[in-house]
């Protein structure tokens, strides 16, 4: 049989992976629930037209299309071109629109779900992946204070991960009203542009920034110079407008967003102390951004990227005649994941849920292993039953390559069942009504790992 090549970009973790972003997942969802945020989920698809209206998105929608759609059902009137959604916001704004009449606003959801996305697979990147979502959504206003609130709850998030080894995290965060003010106030008209050359600083560096705005933006080397100085200003308290309006640029936009930012970065000085700062290099590329926006990276793996990012969003779902304001950010919950494994951070203390393996003492007898193992779970002790009655220490050794703690072995002939643990090898008497493993062996945890 030919070896079947993988496909680049679409993970599938082995189990003691798969055990990992589960941790991760139930975590977030947790914090997320307890500041109030409700969870849904979406269909998969949306009409091309809405994914392609929303930022420089054309390269990376994946189509979905029948294999044989030359057929008559393919040609009924309304028929749209469906593509897979690349983030959960686009979705999301739709799904607002759709039920607008039987949400309560402000609206707190959460949104955990894959996402495709057609880009060159590498560290970090794949083509399928897991977004954990949060957005706060209002109707026809959206107080500042949300802005505010929603990276501290992400900050808390991730504090709560770094109990399995997550590193640290820094919330880089900048006011698209800061650097719309300022070019404005520069004579720049070409602001979008501007805000996307600025986005690739980290990529393509300062240099070629420059020649990028004077050559695609319309902006001479004395205005490019001054989008650069902008961008390189970060702080976590007011001294961060002084060095703003120091550049000698005063626009009502950048004071109004100046003032947001400060308010946001001293804020989070206070509840999260060193987690969040004031980055005016960070712009976001997509369109709709026009608040607050965010990236997240983790402390001393800077060169993954962004693992969470978001941000302000005031016309992204509208109807015409209601407009429906938000802010959110997303956890590229994969990114997060391949990082732990891949530098062994993380791991769980067994790859399966299986605290007691039930032996068999030979198949007439499956009917009581099988009893037994059904008493356990009923006790909500993960249990399971030998495949086969082979000889005892094969069961155990069944169990062993398995992790799996505990082996079973039901009495015959009136005998007392027993439970060995198999690392320490005690073995006691026990009864499937009363016995129950240390809490710690009932179900796998997921540990740091130290090098």
């Amino acid at each position: 049989m030919a070896r079947i090549a993988p496909l680049s970009g679409f993970p599938e973790w082995l189990p003691e992976g798969r055990a990992v972003e589960s941790h991760i997942l139930r975590t977030v969802a947790h914090v997320f629930e307890l500041h109030g945020f409700v969870g849904i989920e979406t269909r998969a698809v949306e009409p091309l037209e809405q994914l392609l209206s929303k930022g420089e998105t054309s390269k990376e929608v994946y189509l979905l299309r029948r294999l044989q759609d030359d057929g008559p059902e393919a040609q009924v009137a309304g028929d749209k071109t469906l593509g897979l959604h690349f983030d959960l916001t686009v979705p999301f704004a739709r799904y607002v629109l759709e039920n607008a009449g039987h949400l309560a606003f402000p609206f707190k959801r959460y949104q955990i779900q894959k996402v495709w996305r057609g880009e060159r697979p590498q560290d970090g990147r794949f083509r399928e992946f897991t977004q954990a979502d949060i957005d706060v959504v209002g109707s026809e206003e959206l107080p500042f204070h949300f802005e505010v609130e929603l990276p501290l709850v992400i900050a808390e998030a991730f504090a709560a991960l770094q109990e399995i080894g997550l590193p640290p995290v820094r919330i880089s965060v900048n006011n698209r009203k800061v650097a719309q003010g300022f070019y404005e106030g520069l004579g720049l008209a070409d602001v979008e542009g501007v805000l996307r050359t600025i986005d690739k600083l980290d990529k393509i560096g300062s240099d070629a920034v420059i020649d990028a705005l004077q050559r695609d933006n319309g902006a001479n080397e004395e205005q490019a110079r001054a989008c650069l100085a902008l961008a390189s200003i970060t702080g976590t308290d007011a001294s961060v407008a002084e060095r703003v309006l120091a550049l000698g640029v005063r626009t009502p936009r950048l004071e109004e967003g100046l003032d947001e930012l400060v308010r946001l970065v001293e804020t989070a000085a206070a509840r999260a102390p060193g987690v969040v700062v004031a980055d005016l290099k960070i712009a976001r590329g997509l369109d709709y951004y026009t608040g607050s926006v965010y990236e997240t990276t983790l402390v001393g793996h800077e060169q993954l990227g962004s693992i969470c990012s978001g941000g302000r969003y005031d016309s992204l779902a509208s109807d015409g005649s209601r407009t429906y304001p938000g802010v959110g950010l997303s956890i590229g919950v994969s990114r997060v994941v391949s990082r732990l494994l891949a530098a062994g951070m993380s791991s769980p203390t067994r790859a399966i849920p299986t605290a007691v393996l039930v032996a068999v003492a030979d198949e007439a007898h499956r009917g009581a292993s099988d009893a037994i193992a059904a008493a356990l779970r009923a006790r909500d002790i993960p249990a399971d039953v030998a495949p086969s009655a082979a000889k005892f220490g094969k069961q155990i050794r069944h169990a062993d390559r398995r992790a799996i703690p505990f082996v079973w072995f039901p009495g015959t002939d009136g005998a007392t069942d027993q439970v060995k643990d198999i690392r320490s090898g005690d073995q006691v008497d026990a009864d499937a009504a009363t016995w129950a493993p240390p809490a710690q062996d009932r179900w796998p945890a997921v540990l740091p790992q130290t090098t």
